[in-house]
């Protein structure tokens, strides 16, 4: 089913935006030291990843609009912005630095926070009610 080309689509355009996105963040606040962008977006992008996947399932069947807009929001937006191997690139080249603690607190807090974050966004979506279902009975008008 994923296999589609319509559907393929949607992950690599919405790849494309994220990581547009996030390289215009990178351009327009560079570091040096520790990399907290990337940790922040990291951070983002797991609250929000959290927060589709429990919210979609919310309002229906992960068909249709609900499924095109989990592969393009989810895997595809939200994979290219967020980014993981940098997290671990980053981490290597903090300890390369001789930066090891650092390396290693920069490595745990990001992906402690990410779990935190990602688990926010879950409890978050759970705030939200489903939308209404509206079963017609026999003295409901049929128009």
């Amino acid at each position: 089913m994923y296999l589609q080309p319509r559907l393929i689509a949607l992950v690599l355009v919405g790849g494309t935006i994220g990581v547009a996105v996030r390289e215009g963040l990178a351009l327009a606040f560079p570091y040096s030291g520790i990399p907290w962008l990337i940790a922040v977006i990291n951070i983002i992008g797991a609250f929000l990843l959290g927060l589709i996947l429990e919210l979609l399932p919310r309002f229906g069947d992960d068909t249709g609009g609900r499924c095109a807009f989990r592969l393009f929001a989810g895997t595809g937006v939200l994979g290219g912005f967020t980014t993981y191997s940098a997290l671990a690139t980053d981490t290597a080249r903090l300890s390369a630095e001789g930066l090891t603690a650092a390396g290693i607190s920069y490595a745990v807090v990001s992906v402690v926070s990410g779990i935190v974050a990602a688990s926010a966004g879950v409890i978050a979506a759970r705030g939200v009610r489903s939308a209404p279902h509206h079963e017609m009975t026999d003295g409901d008008d049929a128009r």
